[in-house]
């Protein structure tokens, strides 16, 4: 694998990687690390002429480890909780990592004044008002920004043929 070839399964994995190694870590400097440490170790084993045949699985496989190790690290005290993580890598959770990675983009790819509009709805729980008292806009305007960043993430998701739901935190 070359180095154009690599970046093409960085840019493809990275965030849903960081998505899947943030559920089990819940801390996103950590996982951002592992994740980078998990490529880093990927491009030193592809440079040895060492040929991997299912490179997404194989970085999940790898994140997921270090993930463990960090817990086990972290907290020696709640082994059990650790060892049950550790016993697989649910094919719903690499699903659920790569959706999210999804959703975000495109979240990140709405305008600007829509974003906000969304993430304080959605991510921060404030209602119309709230907002419009916060951004000094109309209810209206809220609505609309509202209506079109629903519309944007629907048709974000749909070309990929992917139920259309929001996660929890949103």
């Amino acid at each position: 694998m070359d180095k154009a070839e690599f970046k093409i399964e960085f840019d493809r994995n990275y965030l849903p990687l960081c998505m899947y190694a943030l559920r089990i870590l819940k801390n996103k400097d950590e996982t951002e690390d592992i994740v980078q440490q998990s490529f880093v170790s990927v491009w030193e084993l592809l440079k040895t002429g060492k040929e991997i045949d299912n490179i997404k699985s194989y970085l999940y496989k790898s994140v997921h480890n270090r993930c463990i190790d960090r817990l086990r690290k972290l907290n020696t005290e709640n082994t059990d909780s650790i060892e049950e993580i550790s016993e697989y890598v649910a094919e719903d959770d690499i699903d659920t990592s790569e959706r999210d990675a999804i959703l975000w983009a495109a979240v990140e790819n709405l305008p600007e004044k829509c974003r906000e509009v969304f993430l304080l709805s959605k991510r921060d729980g404030l209602s119309h008002k709230e907002i419009s008292e916060k951004l000094n806009i109309s209810v209206k305007t809220i609505e609309n920004h509202m209506t079109k960043a629903f519309t944007r993430l629907r048709d974000a998701l749909q070309p990929k043929g992917r139920k259309v739901f929001f996660l929890p935190f949103l």
